[in-house]
């Protein structure tokens, strides 16, 4: 075989394989829709492989297609990482770094995080992404994301971390509960309380449960909230009460609800606060200089 595949037909082709469709990859790549058909009719001729069902309504992998995509991944994946590599050793923290946080981090720790790494390394060019901690994580094995911020622990294979702080709980109630004459909270107190979460996928609900060390036999209410924006308005409604973490508190969350926020006691555990990445990157000793700072800027 004397013509070879380019990183630009892999690209092309995990594009369309992403979007099963040509007209929207070639958005997404930035190219006319004739140059990604050409690209990819050219990059299954040098493979002597169909990679693509093609009908006039979809266009669907290949058995073979399904199996050289994980492949065609990996492959991409490592050569970012050889650039990624290059370009640490040439200026670390600069270029562009694509950033992934959750939801119940994003709106609190934001605002200071951009601020640091603004004033501090100017030459870096940030692109956010908000998601739950699992589409995050396939983002980034995917190679759309380069780094996260996630509340740890989370047992996750291959990546590595670096936690730069941490974010105790606050139990959150109307202004007239009893639980209000407290300074601080135990776990027993709320043990017979109605306990308001957010839903199923939310990282925030497994560390709340564990920092009131709420007992597995015990129901919580049945409704999730979709954030704790809601969980808020929920509990000034007298719906029940909730755990905040102290980052929201201190964000003035609660501000204008007739809700008092007391902080659970000191043996309560709190959710780290942590930078992940791909083990096979090549700037992790980029991001833990950026985990390094962060942790004395915040």
């Amino acid at each position: 075989m004397n013509a070879t595949y380019t990183l630009k037909h892999l690209k092309y082709f995990m594009a369309v394989a992403q979007h099963q469709h040509f007209g929207k990859a070639a958005q997404a790549c930035f190219v006319t829709q004739p140059t990604l058909s050409a690209a990819i009719k050219e990059f299954e001729e040098i493979l002597g492989l169909q990679l693509f069902e093609r009908t006039k309504r979809s266009v669907l992998l290949t058995s073979v297609g399904e199996e050289l995509l994980e492949r065609a991944k990996e492959i991409s994946i490592q050569a970012d990482a050889l650039m990624e590599l290059a370009q640490s050793r040439r200026a670390p923290l600069s270029g562009e770094l694509r950033l992934g946080v959750i939801p119940t981090i994003a709106p609190y720790l934001l605002p200071k995080f951009m601020h640091a790494v603004r004033d501090s390394y100017p030459d870096l060019t940030l692109y956010l992404k908000e998601d739950q901690t699992e589409r995050l994580l396939s983002s980034l094995h995917n190679g759309q994301l380069d780094i996260l911020i996630l509340a740890l622990p989370y047992e996750h294979d291959g990546i590595e971390s670096y936690t730069f702080m941490q974010d105790p709980f606050y139990c959150a109630f109307p202004k007239t509960h009893k639980l209000g004459r407290k300074k601080s909270i135990k776990n027993e107190d709320i043990f017979e309380e109605t306990l308001l979460l957010l839903e199923e996928g939310h990282c925030l609900r497994d560390h709340a449960l564990a920092a009131c060390s709420w007992p597995q036999k015990q129901q919580t209410n049945e409704f999730g909230g979709t954030s704790l924006t809601t969980l808020v308005q929920m509990v000034a409604n007298g719906l029940g009460l909730t755990l905040l973490p102290e980052m929201a508190v201190q964000s003035g969350i609660t501000n204008g609800c007739d809700i008092t926020a007391i902080p659970l006691a000191k043996e309560s555990p709190p959710r780290d606060i942590g930078l992940v990445w791909r083990k096979t990157s090549g700037r992790g000793d980029e991001f833990k200089m950026l985990g390094s700072f962060l942790e004395e800027s915040l």
